[in-house]
């Protein structure tokens, strides 16, 4: 543990923020996996609309810095390739 009272302080906020990135990097896997599961389905509308809350996390993500930016165009672009391959 530190004895300088600056380096305890940033211990607390690295740990808050440790837990705020953790929150929203789940948030953001969960909304991929909601999207994986109605493409499984075939459900072409819930797929549409589970699409559009995914992108709108990763683009999010990749603005806060949790991701970087082509592993969000990446997944994007994958993202969008699946929603295609969808009939109907």
């Amino acid at each position: 543990m530190p004895n300088i009272k600056s380096a305890k302080k940033r211990v607390l906020v690295t740990e808050t923020k440790t837990a705020l990135n953790k929150s929203a990097k789940s948030a953001v896997k969960t909304s991929l996996k909601k999207f994986d599961a109605a493409v499984a389905e075939g459900n072409r509308s819930e797929a549409d609309s589970a699409y559009k809350v995914a992108v709108q996390a990763v683009d999010k993500a990749a603005a806060k810095g949790l991701i970087h930016k082509n592993k969000a165009a990446n997944k994007k672009s994958q993202l969008t390739i699946k929603l295609n391959s969808i009939e109907g």
